[in-house]
């Protein structure tokens, strides 16, 4: 029995602390918050049970008194609890009323602080708090007080004269008031001031203005909760500072539509240029009921003159099989090597194995035609694959002269993706565009949704890493918008921050 309160940072789910994921690893039960990026909830062991417990501006799944009464129940039950705050627990967080009621039911209990938005949001935002030119204090004020409050608890002239930066958490509904009691304390009214909201993460987007102006601005560019306000000299730094918000897909939302194996390259990426990488893996990897064949066939796997490798996977799942009976690379010394294109040269090359032979565009036929001019008529070649897969690579290597064998090793079916949240961020025009990088990620895609839903949202772009793939999305009436000249996902990406 133990609860932990974990920080779980400003958004950005790379500023999660290590012993914050260390003790999401090994948590029983995660009750996390509306602040909380959902992506650290993959921190969690399997089997976790994961309770939202909301609060959302006043709107509350659960209230306060309900969320630790929860906390403390699953405590109870002998559990490990992780109560993942946004932010910082103990930076308005409540973390402080958790833990007295925690000490007041003799539960122990361990506190993991978490980079507050505070801090965070203002650095992304290019404003540094202190700074020897401007201001050498920083002050972190409410901005919503507690409604039963007969009067404000800030001293309002006090916090004008400190010359501090003040920064006001939870803020936006007060916002005009919070600027007019700095101002009738005598706060100058050009005093630079500024509006961050959804602080480091692809939604993130700050205003800069004057206390006096920031009210009707904030208005006029539609700023809403959750946000916060910050108040100083060292906004004015934030033209020169500002670094994040130059990220070039930054607040737009790709969905990334390869097996989950596949996809963590992309969605790193993707990530780094400032989107919303949103994972939506339409194809799953399954093995074969039996591997008794590609055994055998791997027993005399130097009898052939030529492996063409088609994809990673394919790779991944040809050294599984060999190791499994007690082969490596040495197995394959007589044998020439083809990779259809960088990404599975490289995942040859981790395997201590270098491509004799990659083709310049990335695609079946191109390997075909590389082949053929190598000399692989009268040739053996064995093609490790995916058990349903295009024909082309096997047909006409076997019209050149070659003797082919497909040797399946995998199975693809349509991925667990999450449907609902495709169509409701459609809806919230939350996606900008949707990548494709097999024939088979655009078939499984509208297996799950429509193509004709894409005519009401026209504003949705369509990124296919290749003409064949292109080519299976225009079977589904569709266009092709963005397509790299080179068929690699870095290429892709590139392309994307080029012109979406």
């Amino acid at each position: 029995m133990k609860v932990y309160l974990v920080g779980a940072g400003p958004g950005d789910p790379g500023l999660l602390s290590l012993k914050g994921r260390e003790v999401l690893q090994k948590a029983e039960v995660v009750i996390y918050d509306y602040l909380a990026n959902r992506a650290l909830l993959d921190y969690a062991r399997p089997g976790a049970e994961v309770v939202y417990a909301g609060k959302q501006g006043g709107d509350h799944t659960l209230s306060q008194k309900e969320i630790s009464r929860l906390i403390i129940s699953k405590a109870k039950e002998g559990k490990v609890v992780v109560r993942l705050k946004g932010g910082d627990p103990y930076m308005f967080g409540r973390g402080g009323e958790e833990a007295e009621e925690l000490v007041r039911q003799q539960i122990p209990f361990e506190v993991v602080p978490g980079i507050t938005s505070a801090i965070a949001a203002a650095a992304y935002a290019g404003i540094p708090l202190t700074h020897r030119s401007f201001a050498s204090s920083v002050i972190f004020a409410a901005g919503h007080e507690d409604a039963e409050k007969q009067k404000s608890a800030h001293n309002w002239e006090a916090l004008v004269k400190s010359n501090a930066t003040l920064v006001f958490f939870m803020g936006m509904k007060n916002l005009p008031e919070i600027c007019s009691c700095l101002l009738e304390a005598g706060l100058p009214p050009r005093t630079p001031a500024a509006v961050i909201r959804w602080g480091t993460t692809p939604r993130h987007k700050s205003l800069i203005s004057t206390v006096k102006s920031l009210p009707a601005e904030a208005q006029k560019h539609g700023f809403s909760a959750p946000a916060l306000i910050i108040v100083g000299k060292v906004v004015g730094l934030h033209d020169s500072l500002n670094w994040f918000e130059k990220k070039p897909l930054l607040g737009k939302g790709v969905v990334v539509t390869r097996a989950r194996e596949q996809a963590s390259d992309l969605l790193a990426m993707l990530t780094d240029y400032g989107a919303n990488a949103i994972p939506f893996p339409t194809i799953e990897i399954q093995p074969l009921e039996s591997y008794a064949e590609v055994r055998k066939t791997l027993t005399y796997i130097n009898s052939y003159d030529w492996l063409a490798f088609t994809s990673v996977n394919g790779v991944i799942c040809f050294f599984e099989q060999m190791q499994a009976i007690g082969l490596d690379a040495r197995a394959l010394a007589g044998c020439k090597i083809a990779a259809i294109g960088p990404a599975t040269a490289q995942a040859l090359r981790k395997r201590g194995i270098r491509a004799d032979f990659i083709p310049e565009r990335f695609v079946a036929e191109s390997v075909v035609q590389g082949l053929c001019a190598l000399g692989v008529k009268g040739k053996r070649v064995l093609i490790p694959r995916a058990k349903i897969a295009r024909d082309v690579l096997p047909e006409q290597l076997e019209r050149a002269g070659a003797g082919v064998e497909v040797l399946p090793l995998y199975e693809t079916r349509t991925g667990n993706a999450r449907r609902e949240e495709i169509l409701e961020l459609l809806e919230q025009k939350e996606i900008h565009c949707v990548t494709f990088s097999s024939s088979s990620t655009v078939e499984n895609f509208f297996s799950l949704i429509p193509a004709s839903m894409f005519k009401e949202h026209p504003e949705v772009k369509f990124a296919c890493i290749g003409p064949i793939t292109a080519g299976a999305l225009a079977k589904h009436g569709l266009s092709c918008d963005l397509q790299p000249e080179e068929y690699t996902i870095p290429a892709l990406v590139d392309a994307l921050a080029r012109n979406l």
